[in-house]
């Protein structure tokens, strides 16, 4: 176990459940102590867990969609030594025809998904860079190299974080901070019913271990990757295709796992509306 005064730091954000949690717990398995940030009080929970093994974790409750919340976060972390890994992953999704959300709903989506996180990155970047060193991570999504009917904003939201990513790694390559995308499939975490995704394919789809994601991403930031495709084969054979496949097609395979009604529910729900009805007088 390393020495407590000389432990590296690292800071993630979503962290009370899901990759997010999963992430921090492989931080702190590797030496690594923590300040954690979720927006809901289960982050004090998550902190408590965490310091089981070992790690110095420090708690922000915060709302990063906001301006204020993410200041606070912030300062809570420029206050001590630089860190030396950031993990954003606090993010939302949600589901349904873009014209049928609630407009308050994508607004929330996109502070917290694309404006939080460049805020964020925004404000502890300087210090890594100062430092000569340091590692971030940014949660993209395999939703995020194609066109995401029914989960438009979202879709949009983790193109941009990989973008963003892609390129700041660029900008920052002679500055000895990396930069990696962890682009995750479907995720057995809360994500599907707080998005109301659970009447669709994907949200009664087989998904992948968080665990397992997390631990596909902690390995790459710590060997400096670009990108990660976490997860299964399929996430890495959909990821490579959706390179070369006309949007069109891409957003039709999406249409297809995300549309509300495809789960295996609403199908039978369908079967059963469209099935001829038996003759009321019986046999």
């Amino acid at each position: 176990m390393p020495d407590p005064t000389t432990r590296p730091l690292a800071v993630v954000t979503g962290a009370s459940t899901g990759i997010g949690y999963e992430l921090a717990k492989q931080f702190a398995e590797h030496g690594y102590d923590l300040v954690v940030s979720a927006e809901d009080p289960g982050i004090e929970r998550a902190a408590a867990e965490l310091r089981s093994q070992g790690a110095t974790v420090t708690a922000v409750q915060a709302d990063l969609a906001t301006y204020d919340g993410v200041e606070e976060l912030a300062g809570r972390v420029t206050a001590g030594p630089a860190p030396d890994a950031l993990a954003v992953n606090a993010g939302v999704g949600n589901s349904g025809s873009f014209l049928d959300g609630a407009l308050a709903d994508h607004l929330n989506l996109v502070a917290l998904n694309v404006t939080g996180a460049v805020h964020l990155a925004h404000r502890l970047l300087p210090a890594m860079v100062t430092k000569g060193e340091g590692k971030v991570l940014f949660t993209s999504s395999i939703a995020g190299v194609m066109p995401g009917p029914y989960e438009s904003t979202y879709a949009a939201s983790k193109a941009f974080l990989y973008s963003f990513s892609e390129a700041i790694r660029r900008e920052l390559k002679d500055k000895g901070v990396t930069v990696t995308a962890l682009m995750p499939g479907p995720t057995e975490t809360e994500f599907f019913e707080r998005a109301g995704l659970q009447d669709t394919k994907v949200g009664t789809s087989k998904k992948d271990d968080a665990a397992e994601v997390a631990k596909d991403g902690f390995e790459a930031l710590m060997a400096g990757k670009d990108h990660v495709t976490a997860g299964s084969f399929t996430n890495k054979v959909q990821a490579a295709a959706a390179k070369y496949l006309p949007g069109k097609v891409s957003a039709k395979m999406h249409e297809r796992m995300a549309k509300p009604g495809t789960g295996k529910l609403g199908s039978k729900v369908q079967e059963m509306r469209t099935k001829p009805k038996a003759d009321a007088g019986g046999s």
